[in-house]
């Protein structure tokens, strides 16, 4: 029992880690972004080939560019390879929508995200990913950058870090 017990805590916090990884590209938080892998994790998103150290402050960048983002990841799969090692697989969606002269367009992408994770003490975190991008769909302009429709909600503009409705978690 303590082993299964065992297995579903790293699983888990390996899930943990990915919800992480979305919620602080979202927010620009550069530091819980940087949390999700070890520094000498082996990345590879096409646009760039390296090591987590240097990946970090490059997403980071991208992620700034627009006023708006947005990720989620999900069917995520989780296999246990030993106490300290684990593979995952899982979908995502992200979109990136920026202010171009009045304009709000974007673009809606679709992947799967293939890592490789690593348990050094009791903290797991990503040693390897490999980002496949499988498809990418324009987003409709908005002329103001407001919801369409009857119906408007509000929307968050985060364009730096430090948003006031952001929870540090």
């Amino acid at each position: 029992m303590d082993a299964v017990l065992q297995h579903l805590l790293d699983k888990q916090a390996i899930s943990e880690v990915i919800a992480r990884y979305s919620r602080t590209l979202d927010w620009l938080d550069d530091d819980g972004q940087a949390q999700c892998y070890w520094p000498d994790a082996d990345i590879d998103y096409g646009f760039f080939t390296g090591k987590a150290v240097e990946f970090v402050p490059v997403v980071m960048e991208i992620e700034r560019a627009s006023q708006r983002r947005w990720h989620m990841l999900s069917g995520l799969q989780i296999k246990l390879e030993s106490d300290t090692r684990a593979i995952a697989e899982c979908y995502g969606l992200a979109t990136g929508v920026r202010n171009n002269d009045g304009q709000w367009s974007g673009n809606l992408y679709g992947g799967r995200y293939l890592d490789a994770f690593e348990k050094r003490g009791d903290e797991w975190r990503i040693s390897r990913r490999n980002y496949i991008m499988d498809w990418s769909l324009p987003l409709p302009s908005q002329a103001d950058g407001k919801t369409v429709g009857a119906f408007p909600l509000p929307i968050l503009e985060i364009v730096r870090s430090g948003h006031p409705a952001y929870r540090p978690m």
